[in-house]
């Protein structure tokens, strides 16, 4: 009597493996994920229609074409600081450069932000209600500026004792 119990498990070993291995040809001749990828399969892989990942890289939209537009590089942000048109509102931030006919002005958003970019020549910055630091390097130098909450501050050559050309390389904003 004892062998029987063991007979029986041995035939529903044997039958689980027959159910997996059935399981596994209609995988393969069917084209279900994991089987054959052949041409002539009828189903079709839903992961081949879907969408893919985005990744955020923080590099700057568009920055060839403002480049190639505006003579101005914008490097990397996390999307709170946008180059704006200086004519859009106020509450803006505004930079003044030697080479630059008319201002740069950025809108700045949300609870905190940051952009890098280089613009070169930089004298002056107005500041908005947000807290805001700049870096700017001048030869192998680099040196920061507090900006003055709604207020022209100078920075890069206005506030270098040798007049030196700044360049403007990061802005830095909180509330």
């Amino acid at each position: 009597m004892s062998g029987q119990p063991q007979r029986k498990r041995l035939a529903l070993r044997a039958l689980g493996a027959a159910a997996v291995g059935a399981l596994a040809w209609i995988t393969v001749t069917a084209g279900i994920p994991g089987g054959s990828s052949h041409p002539t399969s009828s189903a079709a892989l839903v992961a081949d229609d879907a969408p893919g990942y985005a990744v955020e890289d923080f590099n700057y939209p568009l920055a060839d074409k403002i480049l190639a537009e505006k003579k101005i590089l914008l490097k990397r942000g996390d999307g709170h600081i946008t180059l704006a048109d200086c004519a859009s509102g106020t509450g803006l931030l505004e930079i003044m450069a030697r080479d630059k006919a008319d201002k740069i002005c950025f809108k700045v958003v949300g609870n905190s932000g940051w952009l890098t970019l280089e613009i070169p020549a930089v004298y002056a910055i107005k500041g908005n209600d947000y807290t805001t630091a700049v870096d700017m390097t001048v030869g192998t130098e680099e040196k920061s500026f507090d900006i003055i909450k709604n207020s022209w501050t100078p920075v890069g050559e206005a506030a270098d004792t040798e007049g030196r050309d700044h360049m403007l390389v990061e802005i830095r904003a909180s509330k």
